[in-house]
């Protein structure tokens, strides 16, 4: 009976305005319509339980729904005020003054539906900035220029305030000396974005400085932190660097490469090779057979070794074993030497043996490619030796550099060996390799700036020296005064079978 009575007064109830505002809320949604009560209805009966309850005076405060999840209102989309609801926004503005942002905002939205502004803030510490896109239309402007004017205002006082604690951080600094422990300057360092730094251990170094040096000093800090940067990637490049040269094979350098070359030829003898060597030219070595080279069937013994002793001449035996070994060292390091051929001192005799002073016959199996397993046309340099009675020469000829050299320690010149020889390698070519090579282009140089023997027995050493620092294809950087060393080096290779 009491629901039929309540349902009597449904229409009253459906005029009456369900807005929080009515009720002193600031609640800008409602998710459900409020019920109407009994005392807002029209006239009921005087028996009912309704009748009873409108007789009372204190006003019942009706149960709000409440909102489950924050409601955002974006300004300029999703929402739009009738003139009707215009109307009722504007009474409640004026009566309460609860409502003003609520109600400033649906005016300045009514005020600016139709057109189409932009407004931006660029803010930067202090300064607000308003850029306007579309200057046809000026509905709304109040609005937004009382909008920044607030925010102009806030962070003007904002910066009286920031201003108040500095001075009470100088006054406080001034009057104790030291860095103000007041609850103004752990304000004025939070305001500043700081409010870190001052809970540190470590004594500021900047306190009592000025702003302006204070921003210096954070500055360097920075650039500082980026140099630690860099000098950790150039640390990190530079072990990269080395674990790179660990894994790769090492490279020798040039110029050491260079200075091993030229230091080679003069490596100091063990005392053991001393020992070997002195034991083989004593006299008690005079007739025992010492070494024998198979190849060229060359046999040493102590008699034929003696010729190395000091203010010997040397002999064809010892001359033509030390040829042979150069030529065996090529082979095992062709990279390290030059491609060469030695004849050996029987060689140029047997050529100009003939009635006109040239007999290619006679040599024409010297260098066959069975016997040699190459022909003289590969070859970058043949030495010839050269023996006229009691001195030895050394003639070449130097393919790689297209030229014919004669080396005489005593400086003398033989015009007849550049002959013979040109002829012989004309021959040569034509009869081993068919072709017909044209020398007459090649030069004909008579060696002078080369180390001349001092005495009248060191000439044999100074030609296999000639052939030896050819063949290595660097400078005759030796003198007279290593003559010694040169006889007791070539003794110890002779006893080893192997050029060094």
């Amino acid at each position: 009976m009491g629901a039929l009575t309540s349902n009597r007064f449904k229409r009253h109830s459906d005029s009456q305005i369900s807005s929080p505002a009515a009720f002193g809320y600031d609640q800008i949604h409602v998710s459900k319509k409020l019920r109407p009560s009994g005392w807002a209805s029209g006239s009921v009966s005087g028996v009912s339980s309704v009748s009873r309850l409108r007789l009372y005076p204190n006003q019942v405060t009706p149960i709000v729904r409440e909102i489950q999840a924050p409601c955002v209102v974006v300004r300029g989309f999703g929402y739009s005020c009738s003139g009707n609801s215009r109307a009722k926004l504007d009474k409640l503005g004026d009566s309460g003054g609860r409502m003003d942002l609520f109600t400033k905002y649906f005016r300045a939205k009514e005020d600016a539906k139709g057109s189409c502004r932009f407004v931006s803030f660029e803010k930067d510490e202090e300064v607000v900035e308003v850029i306007e896109v579309d200057d046809d239309e000026n509905d709304g402007s109040a609005v937004v220029e009382s909008e920044r004017e607030d925010v102009v205002n806030k962070l003007g006082e904002l910066q009286d305030i920031r201003d108040k604690y500095r001075e009470l951080d100088v006054k406080a600094e001034e009057n104790v000396g030291l860095q103000p422990s007041t609850s103004s300057g752990a304000v004025l360092e939070l305001l500043d974005g700081k409010g870190l730094e001052s809970l540190s251990l470590e004594p500021r170094v900047d306190a009592g400085l000025p702003y302006h040096k204070k921003l210096l000093i954070e500055s360097a800090r920075k650039h500082d932190m980026r140099l630690q940067r860099l000098n950790f990637d150039i640390k990190l490049q530079e072990e990269r660097r080395a674990l790179f040269k660990q894994l790769t094979p090492a490279k020798k350098d040039e110029s050491k490469k260079d200075e091993d070359v030229l230091l080679e030829p003069f490596r100091p003898l063990t005392e053991d090779d001393e020992e070997m060597v002195a034991d083989a030219l004593s006299n008690s070595s005079r007739r025992k057979v010492l070494v024998t080279h198979d190849n060229s069937n060359i046999t040493i013994t102590g008699e034929v070794l003696r010729c190395l002793r000091p203010g010997a001449w040397l002999n064809d035996e010892v001359i033509n074993l030390y040829l042979e070994l150069l030529k065996e060292r090529e082979k095992k390091e062709p990279k390290k030497f030059l491609k060469c051929h030695f004849f050996n001192t029987f060689f140029y005799k047997k050529l100009i043996s003939g009635r006109t002073g040239y007999d290619y016959k006679s040599v024409r199996r010297w260098t066959t490619q069975r016997k040699l397993g190459y022909s003289l046309l590969e070859c970058d340099k043949i030495f010839v030796p050269v023996h006229k009675e009691i001195h030895w020469c050394l003639a070449v000829i130097n393919k790689k550099e297209e030229k014919f050299q004669y080396l005489d320690s005593l400086g003398g010149v033989d015009k007849q060996v550049m002959r013979v020889l040109a002829k012989y390698f004309v021959d040569e070519v034509k009869d081993k390799n068919g072709e017909d090579i044209d020398v007459t282009s090649w030069q004909q140089e008579y060696v002078t700036d080369l180390p001349n023997q001092q005495n009248g027995f060191d000439c044999g050493v100074f030609m296999i020296k000639y052939a030896d620092f050819y063949s290595r294809d660097i400078g005759l950087c030796f003198k007279q005064e290593h003559m010694p060393y040169f006889r007791l080096r070539t003794a110890k290779e002779i006893l080893r079978l192997r050029a060094d």
